[in-house]
């Protein structure tokens, strides 16, 4: 069967087409065909404005106190961001360059790093500048999309992202952003689906570890649809027949619904055919996409650190509660949903504020 126009990002999966009329949809079908971001006619492409307004901030998940980072800027576009200023918590601003990346020195004190640019705010821990803080071992996520970001962390990396050299399975890769512990990789266009070594170097370091990379096709709703018609997203997986927790977001909820809202969480039913199906309905003729993303195991560690950095922020009983959230994680960190449970409570109380960004950051991690 064919399938609907996908565009590869290089941080999400991108689903367009459009709802028109039966006919009309078939032959957009008929036609189908893959299109990458730097082949899109001039007349798609965002604007500047757009691109920042819409910017997505890179940091590595970890940092080290007094030592070199790198942090990207992704646009609406999905494309690196050049020329985009961003504001550190320390009161330092830098700028991205031409590659959409920015250098700069981790502040020395305090158990966090944020990082905000054009309404969008990006979080990192802040490690002690000792190599204690350093893993012992490579460590990577155990399964990774090929058209998102993942973390490679490790002794002795490199805080210029460029100092690093990464290879998934032979094929380079691109370094977004880097600390001396961890690295946030991107994965070549021509790296194909399935279980690869991935290996770093740095001046005098080198690292390798495996994981299983996984690429997501869609078919197009069935049956085709017409306004206030039902029918399911096929989301595919491929390079794993293991069972995999998504979430599919909706781009466009004005011309089609998910039956839960904007995002839909899923499990693929693993094996050969490693599918999800996602219900769905049209609302109007026009133009649709999806995008869809792991999601990441849960990490109450960090969780559990985000939330103790959020505590003196706030004067309230909120810090108190963050504080006492962060006990808990730390004794019995299996207990990790409840405890998500407890921050999505407390993020409903908080405007918009460096302890929500916090609590958001904590939340992220469950």
């Amino acid at each position: 069967m064919s399938s609907a126009p996908v565009i590869f990002e290089p941080s999400r999966l991108l689903l367009r087409g459009s709802l028109t009329s039966i006919a009309g949809f078939l032959a957009l079908l008929a036609c189908a065909l893959f299109v990458a971001p730097e082949m899109a006619s001039p007349a798609q492409e965002p604007s500047a404005l757009e691109r920042v307004r819409s910017a997505t901030i890179v940091l590595p998940p970890r940092v080290m106190a007094g030592h070199p980072a790198t942090l990207a800027v992704f646009g609406a576009d999905g494309k690196l961001a050049p020329g985009v200023t961003v504001a550190l918590n320390n009161g330092l601003t830098v700028t991205t360059d031409a590659t959409g990346r920015a250098l700069f020195t981790t502040p020395s004190a305090g158990p966090y790093l944020l990082a905000k640019a054009a309404g969008t705010t990006a979080t990192a821990l802040v490690d002690p500048a000792v190599g204690s803080s350093e893993p012992a071992a490579p460590t990577v996520p155990a399964v990774a999309s090929l058209r998102d970001r993942f973390w490679f962390c490790a002794a002795g990396l490199q805080g210029k992202a460029d100092t690093n050299e990464v290879r998934i399975g032979g094929q380079p890769a691109l370094v977004v952003a880097a600390s001396p512990e961890c690295l946030v990789v991107l994965a070549g266009a021509n790296t194909p689906p399935g279980r690869a070594e991935i290996s770093a170097e740095a001046p005098g370091v080198r690292w390798s570890a495996a994981a299983t990379f996984v690429s997501f096709e869609f078919d197009p709703p069935r049956p085709p649809l017409l306004p206030d018609k039902k029918g399911s997203l096929v989301v595919l997986a491929r390079g794993s027949e293991e069972k995999l927790d998504i979430v599919v977001e909706n781009e466009s909820p004005g011309v089609m619904q998910f039956a839960h809202g904007d995002a839909e969480a899923q499990r693929t039913s693993g094996g050969p055919r490693n599918i999800a199906a996602i219900p769905v309905k049209a609302v109007r003729s026009g133009d649709f996409s999806f995008r869809v993303r792991l999601v990441p195991p849960p990490d109450p560690e960090s969780a559990r650190r985000y939330l103790l950095a959020a505590e003196p922020l706030s004067e309230t009983r909120m810090g108190r509660e963050a504080a006492d959230i962060a006990h808990r994680l730390g004794r019995h960190p299996q207990d990790y949903g409840r405890e998500r449970a407890a921050i999505e409570r407390l993020l409903e109380e908080t405007g918009d504020s460096d302890f929500h960004s916090l609590l958001a950051a904590a939340l992220d991690a469950l």
